[in-house]
Order: structure tokens, then C-alpha cells, then sequence
């Protein structure tokens, strides 16, 4: 298997949609997708006040990256989430548990006091494993 989840007694399981760890024994290209906001594409914020469609707008902006790239979502392996309000983190997990199956990529969530409009309130990078995915299958 080419992404492997890692987990050990010795910790809490994570209560969201995210692995304590992923082993990846990559054997194709990793892709590092920068942190994205939800802009379209005349650079205007989409879903203003509204965490969830900013997450959704975000999340298919990652998976059109990995598409790019040759690969496919389940290639994630890493998310970090940044949130202007760690309290609307059910909304954001609602959105990502639409994106995402096990094994869940490794993530982390830090609240942060401000990203670069006043507008957007979440922005999320992400590491993909491309083609890992597609060999869990074949194998």
C-alpha cells in the first residue's frame, strides 16, 4: 500500500477527519500547493462571511491543482487549515468530510487573527503524493 496510515495507543485519536500520521512511500512526484483562499478567478472573494462555501470553494481549487499535477484528491496527505474563528471548525470539517475518506490526511487547524482580505476567513495549503493514491487501489 502506497499510503499507509499511523496511529499509536500512546495518543488520543484525532475526533475529526484527519490521521495522527500518514506514511507515504512515495514513489512518484509531491506536489505542495501553497495557501488558498476562496477567490475566483477575478480575484474577488466568493462566499463572504460564509466559512463554508469558502472551504468548499478552497478545497475544489486543491483538487483541480492535483488534477493538474496527474493526480487525484485522495493523493493528499497533508491539509493545514488556518480559520479566522476556531469556533466554526464544524463547518469546515462538514465541508471537508465531503472531499475527503480514509485514510484522512495528516492536519493540522490554527486560528489566526487575520488573513490577507478582511473577507476570507479560512485559507488552507496542502502536500499531495502523486499517483499514490491510484497504486492503493491497483495493489
Amino acid at each position: 500500500m502506497a499510503i499507509t496510515p499511523v496511529t499509536t495507543p500512546k495518543l488520543a485519536m484525532p475526533g475529526a477527519q484527519m490521521s495522527q500520521a500518514l506514511r507515504v512511500d512515495a514513489a512518484g512526484p509531491l506536489l505542495f500547493i501553497s495557501g488558498l483562499t476562496a477567490r475566483g478567478p477575478d480575484g474577488q472573494t466568493v462566499g463572504a462571511g460564509d466559512v463554508g462555501r469558502q472551504t468548499e470553494v478552497i478545497l475544489e481549487a486543491i483538487e483541480s491543482l492535483v488534477d493538474e499535477a496527474g493526480g487525484v484528491l485522495a493523493d493528499v496527505v497533508k491539509l493545514t487549515v488556518f480559520v479566522r474563528d476556531v469556533e466554526r471548525f464544524r463547518e469546515v470539517a462538514a465541508v471537508r468530510s465531503r472531499y475527503f475518506s480514509e485514510p484522512y490526511p495528516a492536519s493540522s487547524m490554527v486560528e489566526v487573527s487575520r488573513l490577507v482580505s478582511p473577507d476570507q476567513l479560512v485559507e488552507i495549503e496542502a502536500i499531495a503524493a502523486i499517483g499514490q493514491a491510484a497504486q492503493e487501489v491497483e495493489e
